[in-house]
C-alpha cells in the first residue's frame, strides 16, 4: 500500500481577486506573513491565472503558489509549457500548475472548442506538456487525437528550472478524476466537494486512475473549501449559502448533489437562478448543504468546525473567501487561521 502524500501543516488561501492584481498580490503577501502553507489563484473570463501568479510571486518569498484552476484548453501546449517554465522561474520553483477544463459550455462559448471528450483531451495534453518541458533535449513531434505539434528549435533551448513541475488536474465527475490519477500529480477538488464525496468518490477514482496507469503513488488533492467568516454568524452563513447556490446551478456538478440526495434542492436552486430570482435561489440552499460543503460562522465556530470536519481531508486545503466579500473576506479568513510560521 503506497504511503499517503504529506499533508500541509497549515491551510492555503485561495484568492479570486475581484479587486484586481494589487489585491491578489497583497492577499498572497498577507497569507505568507500569517503562516499559511500556500496561496492559490483562479482563472475566469476576466482574470488570467498566469498573470495573477506572476504578481503573487513578486509579493512572496517561500510559500507554495498554485493555480486552481487555469483553463488547460485555453492556451496551446507550446504556450502552456513556455508560461509554466517562466512561472516556475519567477516563483523559485514554488509553483503547482493546476489545470482544468471548465464546463462544456465554457469550452464551446469561451474557447471555441467542441467541448467533446475533455478527459481524453487532458490525458493527451499533460504528457505533451511534460515533453515540452524537456525541449532542450531535442525536437518534438506529436500527432495525436487532439493536438498536432512539430517543434525543432533553431536556437539552443535552456533547461527549465524543473522538468518535473507538478501538474494538478481539476475534476468533479469520476471520469475526469480518474484522468488526474492517470496523468496528473494531483487533483484540484471542487468547491461543492464534501468530506464524504472525497472519501467515497474522489479518492477511489484517483486510485483507479493511478492503478490503470501502473502508478504506485497515492495522488494528493488540493481542495477548495468555501470559508466565510464574520462576527455576525448569520451574515457569514448567508454569504456561504450564496456561494453554494451559484455553484449548484451547473448541471455538470450534479454528481455531488446526487451522492447526498440533494438533487431536488439543486434543481430548485437552478430554476430560481435561471429565472432571475437570485434571492430565492440562495434561500433554497438548506442548512444541511451549508454545513456539509462550507465553513461558515464566527471565527471560533469556523476554527472548531475545521478541526472537527475538514482537517486532514485534503493534502492542500484551499480556504476560499466568498468572491464577493473582497479584501474584508480575505482578511477575516487570514486572521482566523493565522499562526506564527516556523523560523
Amino acid at each position: 500500500m503506497p504511503e499517503r502524500p504529506r499533508f500541509d501543516t497549515a491551510p492555503s488561501l485561495l484568492i479570486t481577486g475581484g479587486g484586481g492584481l494589487r489585491d491578489i498580490a497583497e492577499s498572497a503577501r498577507l497569507a505568507e506573513d500569517a503562516g499559511f502553507a500556500g496561496a492559490w489563484t483562479t482563472e475566469f473570463y476576466d482574470r488570467s491565472a498566469t498573470v495573477s501568479l506572476a504578481a503573487m510571486a513578486a509579493a512572496t518569498r517561500h510559500i507554495t503558489l498554485g493555480s486552481a484552476i487555469a483553463y488547460g484548453f485555453g492556451r496551446t501546449p507550446l504556450v502552456w509549457a513556455a508560461e509554466a517554465r517562466d512561472l516556475d522561474e519567477l516563483t523559485d520553483q514554488r509553483l503547482i500548475l493546476g489545470l482544468g477544463t471548465g464546463t462544456r459550455r465554457m469550452q464551446q462559448d469561451w474557447h471555441g472548442l467542441d467541448g467533446e471528450h475533455p478527459a481524453p483531451r487532458m490525458e493527451e495534453l499533460v504528457p505533451l506538456l511534460r515533453r515540452l518541458l524537456r525541449l532542450h533535449e531535442g525536437p518534438i513531434t506529436h500527432d495525436g487525437r487532439f493536438y498536432r505539434l512539430h517543434v525543432n528549435p533553431t536556437l539552443p533551448v535552456a533547461p527549465p528550472p524543473r522538468t518535473d513541475l507538478p501538474i494538478y488536474l481539476a475534476g468533479v465527475n469520476p471520469r475526469m478524476i480518474r484522468a488526474a490519477g492517470r496523468v496528473g500529480d494531483g487533483l484540484v477538488g471542487h468547491p461543492l466537494f464534501t468530506a464524504e464525496y472525497v472519501r467515497d468518490i474522489a479518492r477511489p477514482a484517483l486510485a483507479a486512475g493511478a492503478e490503470h496507469a501502473g502508478r504506485d503513488a497515492e495522488i494528493p488533492i488540493a481542495g477548495y473549501l468555501t470559508c466565510s467568516v464574520n462576527e455576525d454568524r448569520d451574515a457569514a452563513r448567508q454569504a456561504a449559502r450564496a456561494t453554494v447556490a451559484f455553484n449548484s446551478t451547473v448541471k455538470t456538478y450534479r454528481v455531488v448533489h446526487r451522492h447526498h440526495g440533494w438533487e431536488d434542492h439543486a434543481e430548485r436552486i437552478r430554476q430560481k437562478w435561471i429565472g432571475g430570482d437570485f434571492a430565492a435561489a440562495v434561500q433554497a440552499v438548506p442548512d444541511e448543504m451549508v454545513d456539509a460543503i462550507t465553513l461558515a460562522g464566527t471565527p471560533d465556530e469556523v476554527r472548531t468546525r475545521y478541526a472537527e470536519r475538514w482537517q486532514g481531508v485534503y493534502e492542500h486545503t484551499l480556504l476560499w473567501p466568498p468572491a464577493f466579500s473582497g479584501m474584508a473576506g480575505v482578511r477575516a479568513v487570514i486572521e482566523t487561521f493565522a499562526h506564527k510560521p516556523k523560523p
